[in-house]
Parts: C-alpha cells; sequence; structure tokens
C-alpha cells in the first residue's frame, strides 16, 4: 500500500509567529494525534530554495503516514482540527494530502 504524506506550506505575516504561545499549543496540540498515526517528519522548517515558482511561505512541512487514509483521517480527526485553531490564528498555510507510490 502507497504510503501518504502531509506536504504544507505556512506563512506568517512577522515570523516572531512561529515562536509565539499559539503556534507553540498548534505544536502541542497536534503532537498527540501525529503520535497516535505514527506520522514521521520527513522536513520542517529547515532551510530552503525556490527553485521555481513563487514563495510559498517561511516554514515547509513533510509528514509520512503508513496511507493517505491515515494522513486524511490525521488531518480531520478532532485533536487536529482543535489543534490547528491555534495556528491558524497566528498563520495561513496550504496544506496538500498526498499518496505515495509503490516503487
Amino acid at each position: 500500500m502507497p504510503k501518504g504524506y502531509w506536504i504544507a506550506h505556512v506563512s506568517a505575516e512577522d515570523s516572531s509567529s512561529f515562536s509565539s504561545d499559539a503556534y507553540k499549543a498548534y505544536v502541542e496540540g497536534a503532537a498527540p494525534v501525529f503520535a497516535e498515526y505514527s506520522a514521521k517528519f520527513l522536513a520542517r522548517g529547515g532551510d530552503f530554495i525556490i527553485a521555481e515558482g513563487q514563495d510559498l511561505g517561511a516554514r515547509h512541512v513533510v509528514i509520512e503516514f503508513a496511507s493517505l487514509e491515515d494522513a486524511k483521517a490525521c488531518y480531520n480527526s478532532t485533536t487536529y482540527q482543535e489543534a490547528k485553531k491555534n495556528r491558524t490564528a497566528v498563520s495561513n498555510a496550504s496544506i496538500i494530502l498526498l499518496e505515495g507510490f509503490d516503487g
């Protein structure tokens, strides 16, 4: 079965938003559901280069799940949706749920 992924691009008006109490509450609130779905963070907030296209934000995250169904279930869970309220208070995001391939 192919793995599933979240690819997230997060922006904020002020870069200090990522160290705000609200963003910290998001990270802490989402941690249990990421653990429940055995999420594996492959990239999170490191240095990046825009090789093509437009700037998508200051923070980029790639998370691996056992399947696309797990990725969707994690995102749609009550725990994640509650934690997400803290993130959306201080930032904007584009999040794509993507199926990998067996290969």
